[in-house]
């Protein structure tokens, strides 16, 4: 099967860092799907794991969290899917990704794509959508249809995540969302996705937030990106007994700052229950499935906003510099081999 995969940790502009291979056709396991992918696309995660995590010499790895494709064959234990059914997931971070003609997923973490999508809209959804449902409902403990007379602060509202934090939030809580963004454009983009604010993250958060909402605090926060940079800050707009989720690496932070106001903290891996097969794991796709629901009842809307064409090593090479460049709106997708 065709397949991009890398061997050195080399910068994305080099032509050897993703390369088309060639490798054997996997075979499903107890759990599995066999899906034909017919669409990806590309997170953070892609690119940290190129640029920080050599495969052993000899062995390409391919890399790809969201995809969108047909189901080819089940294993036996696999429940809930027949061939021919049209799929999407995010896979497990300990697996074979997605940038491959075919691909093994665990049935428990897949679901039906939304009907109402194509191919690449919905491959831009599975990652972000897991990741920003945990962070809402798991981490930071909002009851779905509860909020009320609360606020949250979304850090990067117009990444990946964030595009989808916001519609989540906003569709199933009655929290006031506030989401940064600074330029043009990614305010826009937050509006359009249904931030009731959108506050200049280039200034110093606790005063934005002040200036341009009138909160002088909040009871939540998301901090999808740059948590170092605005952490101070973050500790000093949070409410006393206020929570804050993180899912990005910050260098360091000094968590004691939190002890005065009995902030709690919060990380967040969509890939825990996977890699850690947890008795949960299904939740992955169930979760998936309500999303699918509410896309294809036009409550919630397809976060993709660049497509590079074939999922080929050029195309894909050109979609790491994107996402590596942190400019980026919503999610870059390719499609097709």
């Amino acid at each position: 099967m065709k397949a991009i995969a890398f061997t050195h940790c080399l910068p994305a502009t080099d032509p050897a860092a993703l390369q088309d291979i060639e490798l054997p056709q996997p075979h499903p396991g107890p759990h599995d799907l066999l899906v034909r992918v017919q669409a990806v696309s590309v997170n953070p995660i892609d690119t940290k794991v190129r640029r920080t995590a050599a495969p052993p010499a000899g062995q390409p790895r391919v890399l790809g969290w969201d995809a969108v494709g047909t189901v080819q064959a089940l294993g036996p234990l696999a429940s809930g899917f027949a061939v021919g059914d049209r799929v999407y997931y995010a896979g497990a971070i300990n697996r074979p990704g997605s940038n491959s003609e075919w691909q093994l997923v665990d049935a428990r973490i897949a679901a039906h794509a939304p009907r109402s999508l194509s191919d690449a809209q919905a491959a831009a959804l599975p990652l972000t959508t897991i990741t920003a449902w945990e962070l809402l409902f798991d981490r930071l403990g909002v009851p779905q249809g509860g909020g009320a007379g609360q606020a949250l602060l979304i850090v990067g509202g117009a990444g990946g995540v964030g595009s989808m934090l916001i519609q989540l939030a906003r569709q199933l809580t009655q929290l006031r969302v506030v989401a940064t963004a600074s330029r043009p454009e990614t305010v826009q983009w937050c509006h359009e996705l249904g931030a009731h604010d959108v506050i200049d993250h280039r200034q110093p958060l606790a005063q934005a937030l002040r200036a341009q909402t009138g909160l002088a605090q909040v009871e939540l926060v998301a901090s999808l990106t740059q948590t170092d940079q605005h952490f101070p800050h973050i500790v000093e707009l949070l409410a006393p007994q206020g929570r804050l989720a993180l899912i990005d690496d910050p260098q360091a932070i000094d968590i004691r700052a939190l002890k005065q106001k009995s902030i709690s903290l919060h990380w967040e891996s969509m890939f825990t229950r996977s890699l850690f097969q947890t008795a949960d794991m299904p939740v992955q796709g169930q979760l998936l499935a309500t999303v699918a629901q509410l896309v294809d009842a036009g409550r919630i809307r397809s976060t993709q906003r660049q497509h590079l064409g074939r999922i080929t090593a050029d195309n894909l090479r050109q979609a790491h510099v994107l996402q590596e460049s942190g400019t980026s709106i919503g999610k870059t997708v390719l499609e097709g081999f």
